[in-house]
């Protein structure tokens, strides 16, 4: 029997042959499909179901895809876009991401287990987006240790980068709001990669950069602060103005977002990953001085190792 909390996912598609076979893919699933093969249906059916997912084909009659999608967005801000695309329109479908109104897309013919992956981790991204509202900092520290389950050798990464940031920023004497921003800022900035399979996340092309907007996407929508959104959305930018997404450069990187890309490159490289090696803190310390003025703030990296110095010099 399907739990009445189950996720909605609409599947909208002018072809009845491509839903029936949708329908087969998912006939097991515990989430409830629904079908349609008309765009103003489905936008009716978002005004009146609290859809989770819409899984639309680009190319339809009455309406494009990508139109469709940027409608449910204004009816139904949290719901979770796909794009169901051909290849002649991949173009079309990458810079939908780029632009934050779509979250995925999968493209024609598909496999049915991409498909379905597919759709859990839009589910999962959705779930995360609803469990964001109105939480207390207990519960937000609590998924940001459940974002982290995804890779074991990131346990304990967000909490650490938030005691790092919140030290500089109290010794920088920010305001107690910023102060807050930035300890959700820095629990959440990996938040972005919730619902992302491992092959993609792993993968060093131009897609998996994207995992800073959805993550600011999905602070945004939970109304967490200005501040918090910019340290997910901004902590891959560099201060020499080649990072991303949008190539930031120096003070224009906001200086949130600055605080925690030192604390996180920091930690980054004293853990273990699975294709390295955790450093010591005197290489670490290095790492950090060839990066000054190049991906990191120069003043707040110098801010930070004396930080660190005094800390050990008071643990010895």
């Amino acid at each position: 029997m399907m739990s009445a909390n189950a996720d909605i996912v609409l599947f909208v598609d002018d072809e009845p042959m491509i839903l029936r076979s949708i329908e087969r893919v998912f006939l097991n699933s515990p989430h409830r499909i629904m079908t349609t093969g008309d765009a103003e249906q489905a936008l009716e059916i978002v005004k009146k179901e609290p859809v989770s997912v819409v899984v639309s084909d680009q190319r339809m009659p009455k309406m494009q895809g990508i139109e469709l999608l940027e409608k449910v967005k204004e009816i139904s801000p949290p719901t979770v876009k796909i794009l169901l695309t051909g290849y002649a329109d991949l173009a079309t479908a990458v810079r939908a991401i780029n632009s934050g109104e779509v979250f995925r897309f999968i493209q024609k013919p598909w496999e049915d287990a991409e498909l379905a992956e597919l759709v859990e981790s839009a589910c999962s991204r959705f779930a995360l987006q609803r469990s964001l509202e109105g939480a207390d900092e207990a519960m937000l520290l609590a998924i940001a240790e459940m974002i982290e389950l995804k890779d074991p050798l990131t346990q304990g990464h967000c909490k650490r980068v938030a005691e790092y940031s919140i030290r500089m920023a109290e010794i920088l004497t920010v305001d107690k709001n910023l102060l807050r921003c930035i300890r959700v800022g820095a629990w959440l900035h990996d938040c972005g990669k919730i619902g992302i399979p491992e092959s993609i996340l792993n993968y060093t092309g131009g897609l998996v950069r994207n995992h800073s907007q959805w993550g600011a996407e999905v602070v945004r929508l939970a109304d967490m602060g200005n501040e918090a959104i910019n340290v997910v959305l901004c902590h891959h930018e560099r201060y020499d103005g080649t990072g991303y997404p949008r190539q930031l450069r120096g003070d224009d990187i906001p200086l949130e977002a600055r605080i925690v890309a030192v604390a996180d490159m920091y930690d980054a490289v004293t853990s273990d990953r699975s294709y390295r090696k955790k450093r010591t803190h005197e290489e670490a310390v290095a790492i950090l001085r060839q990066e000054q003025g190049r991906a990191l703030d120069p003043v707040l990296t110098q801010l930070f190792i004396d930080m660190l110095s005094t800390c050990r010099e008071l643990d010895q």
